[in-house]
């Protein structure tokens, strides 16, 4: 093992020696050592999925281990199976109105291939992208593009939604705007106006540019757009404005909606030239998914009535833990309490808020910035959660993703109960 004097004379390229590393797991680190040392934590930070909890569908499960046993273990294309391909149009078809050959589908190992070869076919080295923060890893891509970061602080006033109005004064620079929806921390979705008015905004900038300039692109993450509450709906650019075709590069696959992060199976959809060239990419990086799980998800998704119904069921479980918290976080708001909450909308998360700068600890000292304020309902609440400064906002944000991926629905009122214990002793 080297030295830290060893460490110090070692020399690596200059992206490695200035990556930034993740908020989360700094906090994730914080959070284990308080449970090896006994201490039960309500561990909220986590945006994936207890197996224990939330399953994958059984039927996939089996699919899988026939495949393996069927010995398909040997390399897939390298723009994933047909058999995969074809599902997935179909699937895209059926439940999301969008129409994409197999040809203009590209598999790969999750959801981060897909991002990271959507910029490196689309960014040249010093081109701008457009994001808005909280955001989920757009800042980690840019840098590792050496891409021009334009960002946009969100507000919960818009639901930390960006706006066309806040992308227009960079347009004109732009390479690429990326957006998810539902978004990653915040749980929240365009409207349909709100997408409309930035699909118009990208199709003149187009227009204006003409045939000789490279277009702005739009990546459109949807990962979690089966996971959709109440009445709230899930809209795309391409089906609301069909021009949108052109210039759309998506971000797509079944670890959120079949609660499959470990499968790693995603998929983008796109121009067919772009996505051949985002495959001669991923040939290079090998982030292919594995051929026997390409195998059982195209059987699973492909038998409609299965996929259907567990999709319902994952809906029913994750909602029942979002709006336990939001009532929660609801009623201690009424209680005279410093928190509020958005209402869920979608994906596994609730936006929180914990005004507590100002307040006095039981020892006397005082919440000064954000970090205390977490520190405060880690240590006293045994509630661990993200603040949104991990997702790029400010440092003095008050608002914090909470993720119910892998929560029991009995540890929803036992956590509210620890934190309304825990704010009493403020003052």
């Amino acid at each position: 093992m080297s030295t830290l004097a060893e460490e110090k004379k070692m020399k690596v390229s200059k992206l490695a020696e200035n990556i930034i590393g993740s908020e989360i797991i700094k906090l994730a680190g914080e959070v284990n050592e308080k449970i090896k040392q006994g201490e039960k934590i309500f561990n909220l930070t986590i945006g994936d999925f207890n197996p224990k909890v939330f399953p994958i569908p059984n039927e996939l499960k089996q699919y899988i281990i026939e495949e393996y046993n069927a010995d398909q273990t040997n390399y897939p294309p390298a723009d994933g199976l047909l058999e995969l391909r074809t599902a997935v149009s179909n699937l895209l078809v059926e439940r999301c109105n969008l129409k994409y050959s197999p040809s203009e589908i590209l598999i790969a190992g999750g959801a981060r291939p897909v991002i990271y070869s959507i910029f490196r076919t689309l960014v040249d080295a010093g081109d701008t992208v457009i994001f808005a923060v909280p955001s989920w890893n757009n800042n980690h891509y840019s840098y590792l593009n050496g891409a021009k970061a334009v960002v946009i602080e969100a507000t919960a006033e818009n639901n930390f939604m960006p706006a066309a109005n806040d992308i227009a004064p960079h347009i004109k620079e732009a390479s690429l705007v990326a957006l998810c929806s539902p978004q990653n921390p915040t749980g929240t979705v365009f409207t349909k106006e709100g997408l409309e008015e930035i699909c118009d905004l990208i199709l003149a900038e187009n227009a204006r540019r003409g045939e000789n300039e490279k277009p702005v692109y739009l990546m459109y993450d949807q990962i979690y757009w089966e996971l959709t509450y109440g009445n709230i709906a899930h809209y795309n650019p391409v089906t609301l404005r069909p021009e949108m075709r052109n210039y759309t590069v998506y971000v797509d696959g079944i670890s959120k909606s079949l609660a499959a992060t470990g499968v790693r199976v995603g998929w983008s959809m796109g121009p067919k030239f772009i996505i051949d060239k985002m495959k001669a990419v991923l040939t290079h990086v090998g982030a292919w998914a594995p051929k026997a799980e390409q195998l059982a998800s195209a059987r699973y998704i492909s038998n409609k009535k299965a996929y259907a119904a567990f999709i319902e069921e994952q809906k029913q479980k994750v909602n029942a833990r979002l709006q336990g918290f939001y009532k929660g976080f609801t009623d201690l708001k009424k209680e005279g309490f410093n928190v509020d909450a958005i209402a869920p909308q979608a994906a596994i998360y609730l936006t929180v808020r914990f005004s507590l700068k100002g307040k006095k600890l039981p020892n006397g000292n005082q919440i000064v910035t954000t970090k205390d304020a977490t520190k405060f309902i880690l240590d006293e609440a045994k509630m661990a959660i993200v603040p949104f400064y991990a997702f790029g906002a400010s440092e003095n944000s008050e608002w914090y993703r909470l993720s119910v991926g892998t929560c029991k629905m009995e540890d929803v009122s036992a956590a509210i109960e620890n934190l309304r214990i825990a704010l009493k002793k403020l003052n």
